[in-house]
């Protein structure tokens, strides 16, 4: 089994790295393979919302002058995703957030091949806002049908310079518990694949609230 974290922080080794290798640390010592992709550094264009993906049903979006496709087959291939941020004005960073929208879409519109892996959010944050953060990055996983891992409070770290975050007790206790509890489900999940059939995907039904 494989996990695969996007770090959506323009700073390989800030917090947000370091939250992310606390929990590769617990998985890797369950067995699982860890994998961090570093994404917040890299100049990733925004969705377009031109449906190409959709029409030519290739899990590839069009614009490709990034890497996100091959981010996308990466994922695709992994059993279990993260999804970090630091907090930039109460959200996510502007990079993490074009990624997201892309490579979700795709997802969505060829399949939904996140459906039913197991997934978190985690954000790094100074002081505020992390809340709202996290609440943003849930939304993709949540929207995806994945199974979320959570932990013993919100999946948050504290620190201002890089490495501080070590600092935070709390949220390093936080980010142990989550790889931990991470592990356990996608156990789970590959222990009962064969055993308990997924739930039946149904055809999504767009409702359009203007007539």
């Amino acid at each position: 089994m494989k996990v695969v974290a996007i770090n959506g922080s323009p700073h390989k080794d800030g917090n947000t790295y370091q939250a992310l290798r606390v929990i590769g640390t617990k998985l890797e010592e369950n067995g699982i393979e860890f994998e961090i992709i570093h994404v917040g550094h890299k100049a990733v264009r925004g969705c377009t919302g031109c449906g190409t993906c959709r029409k030519m049903q290739n899990e590839q979006c069009v614009h490709t002058t990034d890497p996100v496709n091959e981010w996308i087959q990466q994922m695709k291939t992994a059993d279990g995703i993260i999804i970090s941020s630091p907090v930039y004005y109460s959200g996510v960073a502007g990079t993490m957030k074009s990624f997201l929208d892309r490579v979700f879409y795709v997802s969505g519109s060829n399949g939904n091949f996140f459906r039913h892996k197991v997934g978190a959010a985690v954000v790094a944050v100074r002081r505020t806002g992390g809340s709202s953060t996290l609440d943003t990055l849930n939304h993709y996983l949540a929207y995806s049908e994945m199974m979320l891992a959570t932990s013993s409070y919100w999946n948050i770290i504290h620190g201002t310079t890089p490495g501080d975050a070590v600092q935070d007790a709390e949220g390093m206790q936080i980010m142990e518990i989550l790889g931990n509890n991470m592990a356990w489900q996608l156990k789970m999940r590959e222990m009962t694949k064969n055993t308990l059939p997924a739930p039946a995907k149904i055809q999504k039904v767009m409702t359009s609230f203007i007539r």
